[in-house]
């Protein structure tokens, strides 16, 4: 199953998201690629303690939703709603300039692979705790999760 922690799957992920442009058509849901780049951004702040995003999860969501995310090997389904700190038509980030907005990506995601790690993971909104490898799943699966939502 792949991961960031293997680095030809973090490679892989990068070299599709730099095939994303600001004009990117999306083939379902409602983000814009600006936007999908800044959800992501925003994503990766709060499991980094750089954001705080409010819990919406409970026992079933950390457990069995979080199982099935993590390991059933399915793709994500389309209309997931995001916490309001994460979606940039509520509460997250708004698009600047695109290209700072992916170099912002590509840090964050340095950060949230580098060990040892020099922040405390803190608690996903919707899965809660997670260890590293549920970590390392879970960035791999966001991010080619909004890639194929642009066909890449």
């Amino acid at each position: 199953m792949k991961t960031l922690a293997n680095s030809e799957d973090e490679q892989e992920i990068v070299q599709r998201l730099l095939l994303i442009g600001p004009a990117s058509e999306r083939r379902w849901g409602r983000m814009t690629a600006p936007g999908m780049v800044c959800h992501l951004n925003d994503s990766f702040r709060v499991v980094i303690g750089e954001r705080e995003a409010q819990s919406t999860g409970n026992w079933i969501m950390h457990t069995v939703f979080k199982w099935i995310g993590l390991w059933l090997p399915a793709p994500w389904p389309h209309g997931v709603k995001s916490v309001p700190e994460c979606d940039q038509k509520v509460g997250g980030t708004p698009p600047a300039e695109f290209a700072a907005d992916v170099n912002e990506l590509l840090r964050l995601l340095e950060i949230f692979t580098t060990e040892p790690r020099e922040f405390t993971w803190q608690p996903h909104p919707i899965l809660g705790e997670m260890t590293d490898k549920e970590w390392m799943r879970w960035g791999y699966l966001h991010m080619d999760h909004h890639l194929r939502q642009f066909g890449v």
